[in-house]
């Protein structure tokens, strides 16, 4: 009896040892989120407490000499706690970059990524940022924010509910700065509003529910980190409702601007104006014709680590300007970068890996958010009605589509790398024989349509347009992007083949959104949106013709955008005006599994249409990340709507020295 005893005792320690040691291994589980909204949240999530805060030596120096507060009175009562993805990490140092311009620093975005509601590090989840939290009420059609008490500006001014006002009253409803309200604003052809409930709350109000909202605050297509540009106390200066109009007239023409408007935006512009104040872990520190433009540390920054070191670890981002991207590319190559993806350009892949030894980096294989080459068939060609005809005949692209040899294109310029195209398609399409039929090589089937369609060649083997003419095509290719013109060239032969005389019109990246906003073009070659996560919705430009950047119909997506209220706007046709009304219809059903099978429809409907006609899916994003430059995932999403890398939390990045 006493043996079974002491047994059951031994059973019985044994059990309570290894549920702790599964408490413990729980308790020490990093959260996939990346961030806690609260200290509270933090320490009731691990059992950890943050005793005290501390603060960069740059700073704590400027407190001893009186210039800043302590870093207790910097923070705001609540602030949001990061959990760094490797390791704790060291204060200091410089993160060398290189840019092409002041707006390509994306220090107002892609680097500055602080929205009100934000994707957190799993990339799929929305989390409370510059709230801690937040209520949806009326059916999805009223939603309230609960902002973070106490934050402050980079200038130690207090963030309330009143610049959040002043962007909405001051600068979204009035027509000088913003001539039309955006569309991610409308729901059903009305605005939302937006109202003052008190210093810290804030609630806007739709007529209809509006699903995708809170995706837009996240996302750059919304108001995003840019919401947050619009300090009141500082702005209302070059404000005609707060400032006396002929000092405000002075101030414009000192500037040299025309119309005070435009002096009002270029002070808002966080990647221009050093002295505008941010929320965002780096300021502004350079005025933008320098050739190294630096942004450094904000002191007041809303945000710890997991114990309780005021974020960000680096002191400041370093960017050199140059003239183009492959300038980027070669400073990568010497180990003068310390963390990019921005310009990283994928066919300088191999030349990145042969030098990774030498340079003391490594290249980390992102996942793109976008697709590899895609070529966007213009439905809104001006000045050429035969061949906008023939744009909008279906069996016309289908016929360019079959031509194109996407197995020799993957492994000519992606080394093999990219996925089939039929995979921007949603996954439970992806066997379906009759979509990707659309994407099969066969150019005696494509010969064959064009044959069908009365297109004859003439004596040199090329075709004749239904009028007579030579039928030639011109494709677009921006030279930012220096793996576009590759494939273009290689489409070029295939176009060629089937008697299409085809051209290629490279321009820079300055005359590429002119030519593309008016309709100047025939055929775009550029990447389509392939982000079809959640985030896709609210960056649908490439299936859903709902913006000026639509490719494949740049006129249709204005008239959406606007209202059709914009001049040359043009409502949409057909299948186009179809995806339109599908797209209405998701802002609307606040049913997930309802949206997501609209969204399918959306996708499968533009894939059928082959308005834009892809070479491959996704391919590897490359991302130079030096050996002692930490806590960067080696696994992440390179995609425009997550503001990536902002997503990653890049305010717990650091540079580790040996000590």
């Amino acid at each position: 009896m006493r043996g079974i005893f002491k047994s059951l005792l031994v059973l019985t320690l044994c059990a309570f040892l290894l549920l702790g040691s599964f408490s413990l291994v729980f308790s020490q589980q990093k959260n996939p989120l990346g961030q806690y909204t609260t200290i509270k949240e933090y320490e009731k999530a691990t059992g950890k407490k943050i005793a005290k805060f501390n603060e960069a030596p740059m700073l704590a120096e400027l407190v001893k000499q009186g210039k800043l507060p302590p870093v207790e009175k910097r923070l705001p009562e609540e602030p949001a706690v990061v959990e760094p993805a490797e390791e704790i990490g060291q204060y200091g140092g410089t993160w060398r970059r290189a840019a092409l311009s002041p707006a390509d620093t994306m220090i107002h975005q892609r680097l500055g990524y602080e929205p009100l509601v934000r994707w957190a590090r799993d990339g799929k989840t929305l989390i409370p940022n510059l709230c801690t939290s937040w209520k949806v009420t009326e059916g999805g059609r009223v939603y309230t924010f609960y902002l973070r008490k106490g934050v402050k500006w980079s200038d130690g001014q207090p963030f309330t509910a009143d610049d959040i006002m002043f962007w909405y009253e001051d600068v979204l409803l009035n027509k000088e700065i913003s001539p039309t309200i955006p569309s991610w604003f409308v729901v059903e052809g009305t605005p939302g509003k937006v109202e003052r409930v008190d210093t810290y709350t804030v609630r806007f109000r739709f007529v209809r529910p509006h699903s995708l909202f809170l995706d837009y605050l996240a996302g750059p297509e919304g108001p995003g980190p840019n919401l947050f540009d619009f300090p009141k106390h500082y702005l209302r200066q070059f404000h005609p409702k707060y400032t006396d109009p002929k000092k405000l007239e002075e101030m414009t023409k000192e500037a040299k601007f025309q119309f005070w408007y435009q002096l009002f935006s270029n002070k808002a512009s966080a990647h221009l104006n050093k002295e505008l104040p941010s929320l965002r872990p780096w300021v502004l520190r350079s005025e933008p014709t320098a050739t190294r433009i630096i942004a450094e540390r904000n002191p007041y920054y809303w945000k710890i680590d997991t114990e309780g070191n005021q974020l960000p670890y680096i002191d400041r981002i370093a960017f050199d300007m140059v003239q183009n991207i492959e300038l980027i590319n070669m400073k990568a190559v010497a180990g003068e970068i310390d963390m990019q993806c921005r310009n990283i350009a994928f066919p300088n892949y191999t030349l990145l890996m042969e030098n990774r030894a030498k340079g003391g980096y490594d290249v980390y294989r992102w996942t793109s958010g976008a697709s590899g080459t895609a070529f966007f068939i213009n439905q809104n060609l001006k000045g050429d009605s035969v061949l906008q005809k023939l744009f909008r005949n279906y069996k016309f692209r289908l016929a360019l589509s079959l031509a194109i040899n996407r197995d020799e294109i993957n492994n000519l310029i992606y080394l093999g790398l990219g996925d089939p195209a039929y995979k921007l398609l949603p996954e439970a399409y992806w066997d379906d024989k009759e979509l990707r039929s659309l994407y099969e090589y066969n150019p005696t089937k494509a010969n064959q349509i064009l044959d069908e369609l009365g297109l004859k060649r003439d004596k040199t083997g090329y075709r004749i347009r239904p009028d007579g003419k030579p039928l030639n095509l011109t494709v677009i290719v921006n030279l930012a992007y220096p793996i576009h013109p590759d494939v273009a060239e290689l489409v070029q032969k295939y176009w060629d083949a089937i008697g299409i005389k085809t051209a290629i019109d490279t321009v820079s990246g300055a005359l590429w959104w002119p030519r593309i906003s008016a309709s100047e073009y025939q055929i775009a070659a550029y990447e389509v949106d392939y982000t079809t996560g959640r985030y896709f919705l609210t960056y649908s430009r490439s299936f859903i013709p709902n913006a000026s950047s639509t490719y494949w119909a740049p006129l249709w997506g204005l008239w959406y955008a606007s209202g059709g209220k914009a001049e040359g706007a043009e409502k949409p046709t057909g299948d186009a005006l179809k995806l339109i009304a599908i797209f209405d219809k998701i802002k609307v059903t606040t049913d997930e599994k309802q949206r997501a099978k609209l969204s399918e429809d959306a996708l499968v409907l533009c894939a059928k249409n082959l308005f834009a006609i892809p070479t491959i899916a996704g391919y590897p994003a490359p991302c130079v990340v030096k050996n002692n430059f930490k806590n960067v995932p080696k696994s992440a999403i390179y995609a425009y709507p997550l503001l990536s890398p902002g997503y990653l939390n890049l305010e717990q990045f650091f540079i580790k020295e040996s000590r």
